[in-house]
């Protein structure tokens, strides 16, 4: 059996972590099956992918991204019909085709020539036309469509004929958690980890920082850590807000890196103060794994993570007063949440564990391939489906 899987990115942020973790998935269901990953560039994805895929192909993507539909639509349109009839023979070459992200336009085109063999799984929330033209082309695709929250498939808002379900993404986390170490005798360690974007709200945490009392600002250490898309201007951008705000000495910066691990072991409370609504949000998500509390934006699936004033903390979107409130209290009254990290590690275990996505994206690969499956999956772990 050939399963193909696409993916829109080639680096290891939230949405390339999660494409991993169905690759692995897909690989334990049927360890038999050759598995054919395709993306557009090399980058560290390819490291952990290489482990799990027959083969990884470097190949163009049609990827409708924001930034570039001004080009898409212009003179990016010669090179559609070409991608579509590579993407066509790649469906009509598999089993099966599980594309992840509804941007990668050629392959959910070509899906309505193929039909029967493609799984859709959204990670994201658009806004305004962008949301229209995403919902029109899966529509059109007929693939059957895995959401990864309920926020994200109320956004997307199919037909009730539509086969879908809401899978909440499986996240390695560690074996334990770890333990709280803040009690206010030294500055409170918070940290910020994803692209750096105006999606995410990094300006909005520094002018947060920024309003404290002096006395509690000089409490509290920020790391914000992550790196723009292809625009190192934003990057100057976020780096000169610090300054201009006088807290280069309370707030640092530092790159994207593959492995957050030892930034999660170092913070006490993470912070996704995001401007637009997340699809779900993944860095809550392995905050919580660490046992370490989540400060969040009531907007999108943040609010499915986070039990506000029990795992965590949840505030107006875009609103740098509110978060700054809540980061003072939480800097002078640390005792109000010690029972957070472990009420945070005991929902990642019940809903967000790795185990967690297994069954129901198996699910729907089992339904998709019927009777075309030469190989019998193995029966998944266990599943918490939402």
């Amino acid at each position: 059996m050939l399963i193909t899987c696409v993916h829109q990115g080639f680096e290891l942020y939230g949405s390339d972590r999660s494409f991993v973790e169905s690759v692995r998935i897909l690989r334990a269901a049927y360890p038999q099956a050759r598995i054919d990953v395709v993306l557009p560039r090399h980058g560290p994805i390819v490291a952990p992918l290489s482990e799990l895929a027959s083969q990884i192909l470097i190949e163009p993507l049609w990827i409708l991204r924001r930034r570039d539909l001004p080009r898409l639509m212009t003179i990016g349109l010669l090179t559609l019909p070409v991608a579509m009839l590579r993407a066509w023979k790649r469906l009509s070459a598999s089993d099966l085709v599980y594309v992840n992200t509804s941007v990668v336009a050629d392959y959910l085109l070509a899906a309505r020539l193929r039909p029967g063999r493609t799984v859709l799984h959204v990670h994201e929330i658009p806004q305004g036309a962008t949301l229209t033209v995403l919902r029109t082309l899966i529509r059109w695709s007929g693939a059957d469509v895995i959401f990864n929250s309920r926020a994200t498939a109320a956004a997307f808002a199919l037909p009730e004929t539509a086969r879908s379900r809401v899978v909440y993404n499986g996240i390695a986390g560690p074996a334990v958690p770890e333990p709280k170490t803040y009690d206010g005798r030294r500055p409170l360690r918070l940290l910020m980890l994803g692209r750096v974007s105006r999606i995410k709200g990094q300006e909005v945490l520094v002018e947060a920082i920024r309003l404290l009392p002096k006395s509690v600002r000089d409490r509290v250490s920020v790391r914000i850590v992550g790196s723009a898309f292809e625009d190192v201007a934003r990057e100057a951008a976020l780096a000169a807000t610090i300054a201009a705000a006088g807290l280069t000495d309370i707030v640092t910066t530092a790159p994207f890196v593959d492995d957050p691990s030892d930034l999660y072991r170092w913070a006490d409370i993470v912070a996704v103060p995001s401007r637009l609504p997340e699809s779900l949000g993944r860095v809550a998500i392995e905050a919580m794994s660490y046992g370490r509390p989540p400060l969040v934006s009531r907007i999108g699936g943040l609010t499915e993570i986070v039990e506000p004033g029990h795992t965590g903390w949840v505030v107006a979107p875009d609103d740098a007063a509110a978060l700054s409130a809540q980061i003072e209290r939480i800097v002078t009254d640390p005792r109000a949440w010690n029972d957070f990290p472990a009420a945070a590690r005991a929902r990642y275990d019940a809903l967000f564990d790795e185990k967690a996505a297994a069954e129901g994206i198996t699910a729907m690969i089992r339904a998709r391939l019927g009777g075309r499956s030469r190989l019998a999956p193995r029966q998944p772990l266990a599943s918490v489906e939402s």
